[in-house]
C-alpha cells in the first residue's frame, strides 16, 4: 500500500498494464514480432534489428515511446533494458547478452535514509553508430558510448566513452583507441 500511495493510482495502473504487455511481449518469442510489437507500443526501430530475449523494465514513467533503435541494431538474450527515461540505440549498436542499460537511480520511499545522499534522478542513455557493448556489462544513467567504440565484457561504464575507444573493467577505464 505504502507504494500505491507514493507513486499514486495512475502510476500504479500504469505498471499493471506495461506488466501486462510485457507478458504478451515474452509470447511473442520471434525477434521480429517482437519488433513489431514494440513498434505499435510506440518505440522506434530501425530495419533488419534483431531483438532477442530482451526484458524492459520502469516502462511505466515514458512507456515504450522512450525507445529508440536504429537500423541493424542486436540486442542480446537476457538484456535489461531501463525505460524510466530515453533509451537510444542508432545505427549498428550491438547489445550483447545480458547488458544492463540504467537511466534512473532511486534508492527507495522518499523517506529512505539514503535520499539525502543519491537523490533521485534520472538521465538518458545513449548508444553512438556502431558501438558494441560486450556480455554481462552495465551502463549507468547518462552514458554515452562512443561511436565504434567497444565496451569489454562484465565492465560497469560509470561515465561517457569517447568514439573509437575500448574500455574495460569496474569501473570501465579506457584501455586503448580504436583507430
Amino acid at each position: 500500500m505504502k507504494t500505491i500511495r507514493e507513486i499514486g493510482f495512475k502510476k500504479s495502473f500504469n505498471f499493471l498494464l506495461f506488466s501486462f504487455l510485457q507478458g504478451i511481449y515474452f509470447l511473442l518469442f520471434l525477434p521480429q514480432l517482437r519488433k513489431i510489437f514494440l513498434i505499435i507500443e510506440g518505440a522506434k526501430v530501425g530495419k533488419d534489428t534483431t531483438i532477442l530475449g530482451v526484458k524492459f523494465f520502469n516502462y511505466q514513467h515514458k512507456g515504450f515511446g522512450g525507445l529508440k533503435i536504429g537500423d541493424e541494431c542486436f540486442l542480446g538474450d537476457e538484456t535489461l533494458i531501463d525505460l524510466y527515461d530515453k533509451v537510444v540505440l542508432e545505427d549498428q549498436v550491438t547489445l550483447a547478452q545480458r547488458v544492463t542499460v540504467l537511466t534512473h537511480l532511486n534508492v527507495g520511499f522518499r523517506n529512505h535514509p539514503l535520499q539525502k545522499f543519491f537523490p533521485k534522478m534520472s538521465k538518458q542513455t545513449t548508444f553512438k553508430k556502431g558501438c558494441c557493448v560486450s556480455a554481462g556489462s552495465t551502463v549507468l544513467p547518462g552514458v554515452t558510448v562512443g561511436e565504434c567504440s567497444m565496451v569489454a565484457a562484465g565492465s560497469v561504464v560509470i561515465k561517457d566513452v569517447e568514439p573509437f575507444t575500448l574500455v574495460a573493467g569496474v569501473p570501465a577505464r579506457k584501455i586503448r583507441d580504436l583507430r
